[in-house]
């Protein structure tokens, strides 16, 4: 090969790559997007565009008072924020409280039904027939043992979140790998150690599936339980506001029961993602 060709022809580190980044597909800007966060969101845009313009008045054919208008609602929202925030705080509250000890029960029941398989099998028999019960049954039971304080309602998301994490946490430590039961075993572990390196970890994930079940439930337990015996929170301030036909500011307490269950769930959730990041299901 001559020089001329050379000049023709430059070597491959020479050659200049195409300017990917400003020129090309105009949508490119769409792909730093999350689809996962993008598409509810405009998703939940159009269904506020849908109710504010009363499509849904018109195909369900309701009036204003029985459907407010989301404008209303938010006007609602301004108008009591501070009493809106500090009844949230107060259902939060009796939530937490409850799912802590519920969730705190139910993990010594499994505990329990997996050290003593013979009795423990009819201890979670009886959560779970427990958490069969209505909650409007266990409203005046609880209201009647502890009161109309923040008790009763913690006692009432104590007696709904008690059976998921009991179910969940007895399946995470009896679904163990035998193969790394017999290990442990090689090694004369004892019965303690087994428990503490072997079935409490494997029951690390199904703990978190039934704590973030019970993020909700306790919302749930907490806002009911104040319908009946309460002077505040969420649920007592509901009740009151459909009694006089506030009907948006009965939405506004829609709205932040809502808001604060997505919030508690996220909690949780990023907690699962701190303390379990070892699990193969965190590391995809």
């Amino acid at each position: 090969m001559d020089s001329n060709t050379a000049r023709e022809f430059p070597s491959s580190n020479n050659v200049i790559a195409p300017d990917t980044e400003h020129s090309g597909d105009p949508w490119k800007f769409l792909k730093w997007l999350n689809p996962g966060f993008v598409l509810p969101l405009l998703a939940g845009a159009l269904f506020l565009l849908l109710w504010e313009l009363q499509i849904f008045h018109r195909i369900f054919d309701l009036k204003k008072y029985q459907l407010p208008l989301p404008s209303a609602i938010a006007e609602a929202m301004r108008d009591n924020l501070s009493l809106l925030l500090s009844y949230t705080g107060y259902t939060l509250t009796e939530a937490v409280l409850g799912m802590l000890i519920g969730s705190g029960c139910g993990f010594l029941i499994a505990l329990a039904a997996t050290v003593w398989p013979r009795w423990g099998g009819g201890s979670l028999t009886m959560v779970a027939a427990l958490n069969a019960v209505p909650i409007v049954a266990l409203a005046p039971i609880m209201n009647l043992w502890f009161g109309d304080g923040i008790g009763s309602r913690a006692a009432i998301v104590t007696a709904t979140t008690m059976a998921a994490m009991a179910i969940n946490a007895y399946k995470g430590m009896a679904a163990v790998d035998p193969l790394a039961l017999d290990l442990m075993h090689s090694y004369a572990a004892g019965k303690r150690a087994v428990f503490r390196h072997l079935r409490i970890q494997n029951s690390l994930p199904y703990v978190f599936t039934a704590l973030k079940i019970n993020a909700t439930a306790s919302m749930i337990g907490a806002i009911v339980g104040e319908f009946f015996f309460s002077s505040r929170g969420l649920g007592y301030l509901l009740s009151n506001s459909i009694k006089v036909a506030k009907m948006p500011l009965g939405w506004a307490c829609i709205v932040l029961a809502a808001i604060a269950g997505v919030i508690f769930y996220l909690v949780v959730e990023r907690l699962e993602k701190v303390f379990i990041k070892w699990h193969p299901s965190r590391r995809a």
